[in-house]
């Protein structure tokens, strides 16, 4: 009986009669990378009623055991910042939207409050940019998949960062991470045209360069 059982189950299985197999594969699809390649984008302003938790920033930091580093070295660290653990004292720290000077980004009420520092054990390389650029990308999507949104920080000053958060090792980039509240259009562009961001119209708009014009 027992063997006889068996093998009805292989021959369900296998011929594609397994209904509970079936329903499970249309119930467990995931997002493309193209689709959340197109969310990922750069969020100056963010929803305060979305609080991140340590452990969604957690969960975010945990892509780093999974990418490729270059040649291995493995020497990025990160500092998990929340609401309720020093999010006040980092907006004074950081700048961006540095193409639109006039709105003053990001805008009171629109403040992210959740940060990832991300730190170098060794002093910065270029493999240590070549690890930062993965990890820091790799780290959005993440959160892009979670429902949240980020955006990468450079323009900070690094000696306060470290004295204020008490670092061990130097930052080199700085993730905001919230729920984006912005409308943002990708354009296609040329090589030649402008590739600033801008607003109009309540849209953030971000130029990109024509795929058939990245190929050389």
């Amino acid at each position: 009986m027992a063997d006889n059982y068996l093998e009805k189950r292989y021959e369900e299985v296998f011929s594609g009669k397994d209904k509970s197999l079936k329903n499970h594969k249309k119930t467990s699809s995931h997002p493309s990378l193209n689709s959340l390649l197109l969310k990922n984008r750069s969020y100056r302003g963010y929803d305060p009623s979305r609080e991140v938790l340590l452990e969604e920033l957690k969960e975010i930091v945990n892509v780093n055991n999974k990418i490729p580093s270059a040649k291995n070295q493995q020497v990025l660290r990160f500092h998990l910042i929340t609401k309720n653990n020093g999010s006040t004292q980092m907006l004074p720290l950081i700048k961006f939207g540095a193409a639109l000077p006039q709105l003053h980004l990001p805008l009171e009420g629109a403040q992210p409050e959740a940060f990832i520092i991300i730190c170098s054990t060794v002093p910065e390389n270029k493999w240590v940019d070549i690890d930062l650029g993965i990890s820091a990308q790799s780290m959005l999507l993440k959160a892009v998949e979670m429902g949240l949104n980020g955006i990468c920080i450079g323009a900070f000053n690094k000696e306060e960062v470290s004295n204020t958060f008490s670092l061990r090792y130097d930052p080199v980039m700085i993730l905001a991470i919230g729920k984006g509240n912005e409308k943002i259009q990708i354009l296609d562009i040329s090589p030649e045209d402008n590739h600033n961001y801008y607003r109009e119209n309540g849209i953030h708009f971000v130029p990109k360069v024509n795929p058939d014009d990245l190929i050389i």
